[in-house]
């Protein structure tokens, strides 16, 4: 048998190698009515040669003779973001035992590459498109040439069922009240919240959500601690926003006890800024998020969370494009739908009881242009019973007799601030839980030294 130079092992391979004609070797291979009437023993020579070859039969040649190409494309905003990975499982597993080939292509929050896959989709003749995306976009002309070629869309995450294409989602709206409830059973009264991006379409849902939670709780969301996520150009942006609201937080100086995040990377953001400030979660501040993606449950501590049924919303998708598949070979057209999933409570340890006490612990913090007049606040951690602290800068007249008093922390900190300054000065202390105290008091416990060095003699 002459060996093959390149390409696949075709039935023109098999028929040569066992010597039978295509016609026959293919009326085997494909079990065909008329393979019955060859004789089991040519049978069984032909697909024993076609395995021993390594013979696969051609999908792209059966989708030309049945004018089917039995591949649906799924469409994700971003396979970086942990929040896609359980649906893109959800949708595999229904449509493998359809014998569906699903074509995964990730958009990376990309505009131009979004619709570049929508026009290879149409021109490969996927016979159905899922898309993932969260993130708000114009219907564009290519999403319409879909629908004119009958081919069926599902959005998940998003409901665009006003244009035509059947979506599943979470109940956001429903998501947002469940968190408020939860923390305020806790006794959480002071609650900031981390809204979503604008250009996110859960942002607005959940945030109504949250408002009518806290209103039927008879919380007073306070202006001063909510704060909103930019737009995302990766996974990594809402980490970064949370780390960055919770900096915000601490540096506004108002009081809160718990943290309601967009979303579980928010919420690691959160977690990570109030550790690096010496807060304990959940003993000083409670922290919940949405969604409940992998690191939130193999975080520590492990995020509380409201729950989105991912994989199931998936699954949902992919059951409805194979009926609607099935539906437009017969002609019918399928209506939009909409499904939106009960969220679900997932308590961890990132939440507890609230606490009327917070203590604080002496930890690095750095709150630039926080108040009038001073320009700098500095930080750093004790170690043992010696600590120091960088000099303070200002505009203005120097009152060196002014100090910043840390209580049961064991060390001072001197501030430059100007008189102008002493009621701001007071509101910076009282912003981390410190007091103000003279110089001549300070020097019961240590020695100052010129630009602004403490040294604490305390045990």
């Amino acid at each position: 048998m002459a060996s093959r130079r390149f390409g696949h092992v075709t039935l023109l391979d098999v028929a040569r190698a066992c010597g039978f004609s295509i016609s026959t070797v293919s009326i085997v291979l494909s079990d065909a009515p008329l393979s019955q009437n060859v004789a089991a023993t040519t049978r069984e020579h032909i697909r024993g040669m076609a395995q021993q070859l390594g013979y696969h039969p051609d999908a792209f040649a059966r989708s030309l003779r049945r004018q089917r190409s039995q591949t649906i494309g799924v469409l994700a905003f971003d396979l970086s973001d942990p929040y896609c990975i359980p649906v893109v499982h959800g949708i595999q597993a229904g449509l493998q035992p359809a014998h569906y080939l699903p074509l995964l292509m990730d958009a990376q929050t990309q505009r131009d590459l979004f619709d570049n896959y929508l026009q290879s989709l149409l021109e490969r003749r996927a016979e159905g498109l899922i898309v993932i995306a969260n993130w708000i976009f114009d219907e564009t002309d290519l999403l319409a040439d879909i629908r004119k070629n009958n081919v069926p869309i599902m959005i998940v995450s998003r409901d665009m069922t006003e244009h035509g294409v059947s979506s599943v989602m979470v109940d956001n709206e429903t998501a947002g009240a469940m968190a408020v409830y939860h923390l305020y059973e806790l006794g959480h009264r002071r609650i900031a919240v981390i809204r979503g991006p604008e250009q996110v379409f859960d942002s607005a849902p959940r945030w109504a959500g949250i408002a009518r939670g806290a209103a039927e709780c008879g919380i007073r969301l306070d202006p001063r601690l909510v704060f909103q996520l930019p737009n995302m150009m990766d996974p990594a942006s809402g980490f970064e926003g949370g780390l960055d609201c919770a900096q915000r937080m601490l540096a506004s100086g108002v009081d809160f006890s718990a943290v309601l995040a967009f979303d579980d990377l928010t919420a690691l953001g959160v977690v990570r800024g109030m550790t690096k400030a010496g807060l304990r979660i959940p003993e000083d501040c409670s922290v919940l998020g949405f969604d409940d993606v992998l690191p939130a449950a193999v975080t520590t501590p492990g995020i509380t969370t409201i729950r989105q049924p991912l994989r199931e919303m998936g699954l949902l998708a992919s059951q409805w494009m194979l009926e609607a598949v099935e539906e437009r070979e017969r002609g019918i057209v399928q209506e939009a739908r909409l499904f939106q999933a009960a969220p679900e409570l997932v308590v961890r340890m990132s939440t507890a009881h609230a606490t009327t006490k917070r203590k604080k612990k002496a930890a690095v913090r750095k709150l630039l242009d926080t108040t009038r007049g001073i320009r700098e606040y500095s930080l750093i951690e004790t170690f043992e019973s010696t600590a120091f602290s960088q000099p303070f800068s200002s505009e203005g007249v120097y009152e060196k007799n002014r100090c910043f008093s840390f209580p049961g922390i064991g060390w001072r900190a001197r501030s430059s601030a100007g008189s102008a300054d002493h009621a701001a000065s007071r509101r910076m202390a009282g912003a981390v839980g410190l007091h103000t105290s003279s110089h001549r008091r300070s020097h019961r416990h240590g020695r100052v030294f010129g630009g602004g060095l403490v040294e604490d003699r305390r045990s």
